[in-house]
Formats: structure tokens, C-alpha cells, sequence
């Protein structure tokens, strides 16, 4: 069914309601995608580097390297996003993801670490466009359905994000037969699974959904002029203020989530774990950042997003402390602290994106969730490469438990923005 404007001349709205279960179905099956060529680079990312450099203070420049990248490509998504809709942004973002993955497959054979390192830059679009893609889900969902909207999409990350740390040690043997290092297997996987996420992008993702509630928002303007406090922006003070904590949710999170995750493989094999055993480590732990993400949805949409984000910092700390005092010869236990860290990152993320959606008007939100997920993108950038040069100087224990103590930071900014509404 389809709803029409007064004038004959107005070509048909597609109905809300019928399009976003559509739209959903798009970007889950580009998010099972996506979540493979993303997690399969992760595993390997920084042993790889290490192999090449035969130096573990640098092992942790490929996370900040491809989440820079990711930074660039958060801005460049987000623009594309609000000029021409959500369809060309995240397939322009997938295809850039899966041009990085064919660099670093070409550095591996050519064994040139300058090569690698500008390729993991470009490959970190796949990461940015992953994460913008919830803002797409988000659209055209009603406001009391927004964050279980977000969760849908992110939680399809899991199927890929679990299998492709699972296929690190096939497809480097698939790598071996090729004649292609066996480190830079799993970024075979990589590129492949973000070429079919553009394309089913390019393809499916039809109507636009941001182009979408533009056009809905623009049919109601009338209603809006009449009664201005049913406008979507809201009040500009509470809106930036809602920017701001959700931005800072959101970036804790992710820095937190990045620095302890980039060096629990080289801690695993550091104590003799090969990359079996590392990449089980990260599938539970990828598991954990996206699996839980239908019932953190309901959380928010049941009890808000502020104490969400508060649970985020106090599970953050627990994984913190865990993976500190879990012995380096225990799998079982830096299983369960890295899918401690995943669910803290959940909580977070969802929480945080909820409180962006929610107080950002339509006519800038992309741009705007562009620019928020550039700071996520720095926030991991910095605890990939400080995680390295930490470890080196300290230990990852003690990485591990500063981490922990740092997302209590989120407990006061949560209280403070709560006090003020």
C-alpha cells in the first residue's frame, strides 16, 4: 500500500511501514557480509605487521592505521549519505573496504610493510561504513522502536563477524596454495565479503531510507509550521548536548573496546597460542559486541539510553580487571574477559547511537553521525597504537586494567547531562 500528497502532480510515497522491513532485510544480509571481512582482518591485522617488522611496540599500528582510515571514511560516507542517500554512501564505503583488502594481500607477497600499512588505511572503510550502516536501519523507524531498529542491524553482524576469525586458519591455507603468505589469507575473505556487501547494497537497498524520511518529513512540514514543538529538531541547546554525550559514550567505548582487543592475539602468542586459539578468542568476542545488541535495543527503548551507557563503563571495568588477572596460559578466561569487552562495547554503542539519533534533526543527521563516528574512528586509532607502545613498556595486564578504570569516566558525564534534564 501506498500513500499519496494532495496534488496529482506528486509522484507515490512508498509506505513507511512496509518499506523498512525491506530495508532491514538489505542490511542485514550487507552486515553478515560485511562482519566477515571485517573480523577476518582484525585477527590477523597486527601479527601480520608483526611478522613483517619482527617488533611487537609497532604490533598494534595496523588497528590504528585501519581505524583512521575508517575516520576519513566515516566523513566521506556521511557526506555521500546526506547529499544522495544511505544506498551510494555504505556501497561507496564496502567497495573502498574491499580495494584496502586487495592492497594488503599485495603487500603480503611483496613483503613491503609501507605497502601494507597504506593499504590497512584504505581498508578501514569497511569498518566505518559497518558502523554507519546502523544509522540506516534507524530512519524510518518510529522513535519508540529506533534502538531495537539499530540492533537489528547490528546484531547480523554476528553470523559474519563470528566465522571469519573461525576461517583465519583456512583461508591461510587457501593463501599457502595461492602462493600468498599465510598471514594474509583471512584478507581474502575480506575483500570478497565487502565486494558483495557494496553490490547487494548497490542493488537492494531500494527505496533510499534516508531519502525516504526526507520526503516524509517534507509532506508533514505544513503540520510542523502549525506546531513547531512537533518539529524533528527539537531543542538546539538539548540537542547538542545530546551530541556530545553520545558522542563521548560511544568513543570511551571504542577506545577502551580497541586497545585491549588489538593485543589479546599477540598476548595469546606471546604464551604460545597459535592462531586457532586467537582467532576462537576474537569470534567470541566479536560475538559479544553484536549478539547481545536485540536485547540491549529493548533495554534502551524500555528503561533509556542514560542507563544503558552507565551498565556499559561498569562492564567495561569488569572485563578490564579480568583479562588483567587471567593467567596468559588460561583461554578459557581471556575468552570470557574479551566477551566482556564486547558486551560493554554493545552497551555502549547502541546506548550512544540511540542518544545521536534521538536529539539530531533530520535535514543534518547523516553529516552529523558522519562526524560523530570520526571520533570513534580516532578514539580506536589512538587505542590501537597506544595499546602496542604500552604493552611494550609495560604489560598487557596493565593495559588491560587501565582500560577498565578509564570507562568509569562515562559514570560522571552520565550523571552530570542526566542532572541537567
Amino acid at each position: 500500500m501506498t500513500s499519496t500528497a494532495p496534488t496529482p502532480t506528486t509522484a507515490p510515497i512508498p509506505d513507511p511501514a512496509q518499506a523498512q522491513p525491506r530495508i532491514l532485510r538489505v542490511l542485514v544480509t550487507s552486515q553478515i557480509l560485511s562482519g566477515a571481512g571485517l573480523a577476518a582482518g582484525v585477527t590477523v591485522g597486527a601479527l601480520l605487521a608483526q611478522d613483517m617488522l619482527g617488533s611487537t611496540s609497532l604490533a598494534g599500528l595496523p588497528s590504528a592505521l585501519f581505524t583512521a582510515g575508517s575516520a576519513l571514511a566515516a566523513v566521506a560516507v556521511g557526506r555521500i549519505s546526506q547529499t544522495r542517500g544511505r544506498r551510494p554512501g555504505l556501497a561507496a564505503g564496502y567497495l573502498t573496504g574491499a580495494i584496502g583488502s586487495a592492497g594488503v594481500i599485495t603487500a603480503a607477497v611483496l613483503d613491503n610493510p609501507v605497502l601494507l600499512f597504506l593499504a590497512l588505511f584504505v581498508y578501514g572503510a569497511g569498518t566505518a561504513t559497518n558502523l554507519q550502516a546502523r544509522y540506516a536501519g534507524a530512519d524510518l523507524a518510529p522513535a519508540s522502536h529506533r534502538a531495537r531498529a539499530v540492533s537489528t542491524v547490528l546484531v547480523a553482524t554476528t553470523l559474519g563477524g563470528v566465522a571469519g576469525p573461525n576461517l583465519a586458519a583456512p583461508t591461510g591455507r587457501l593463501a599457502e596454495h595461492l602462493g600468498i603468505p599465510n598471514l594474509a589469507g583471512p584478507f581474502i575473505l575480506s575483500g570478497a565479503a565487502y565486494a558483495l556487501a557494496a553490490l547487494a547494497l548497490a542493488l537492494w537497498l531500494r527505496p533510499d531510507p534516508l531519502l525516504l524520511a526526507r520526503t516524509l518529513a517534507q509532506a508533514k512540514e505544513p503540520e510542523a509550521g502549525a506546531n513547531p514543538a512537533a518539529a524533528d529538531g527539537g531543542d538546539t541547546s538539548e540537542g547538542r548536548g545530546g551530541v556530545v554525550l553520545g558522542a563521548l559514550v560511544m568513543v570511551l567505548t571504542q577506545l577502551v573496546m580497541v586497545a585491549i582487543m588489538t593485543m589479546t592475539p599477540v598476548h595469546m602468542h606471546d604464551h604460545g597460542h597459535g592462531t586457532a586459539a586467537s582467532g576462537l578468542v576474537i569470534a567470541l568476542h566479536i560475538g559479544a559486541m553484536y549478539l547481545p545488541s536485540p536485547l540491549t535495543g529493548w533495554l534502551v527503548d524500555r528503561y533509556g539510553p542514560m542507563k544503558v551507557a552507565a551498565a556499559s563503563g561498569v562492564t567495561l571495568l569488569t572485563a578490564g580487571i579480568l583479562a588483567a588477572t587471567a593467567p596468559g596460559d588460561s583461554v578459557a578466561l581471556l575468552a570470557l574477559a574479551l566477551a566482556l569487552l564486547g558486551l560493554g562495547w554493545n552497551l555502549g554503542l547502541v546506548s550512544g547511537t540511540a542518544i545521536i539519533t534521538d536529539t539530531v534533526p533530520l535535514a543534518t543527521r547523516a553529516k552529523t553521525q558522519g562526524l560523530v563516528d570520526v571520533s570513534i574512528a580516532i578514539a580506536g586509532a589512538t587505542g590501537g597504537m597506544a595499546s602496542g607502545l604500552m604493552v611494550a613498556a609495560t604489560s598487557y595486564p596493565d593495559l588491560a586494567l587501565t582500560g577498565g578504570i578509564l570507562s568509569l569516566a562515562l559514570l560522571p558525564a552520565i550523571a552530570a547531562s542526566a542532572y541537567r534534564r
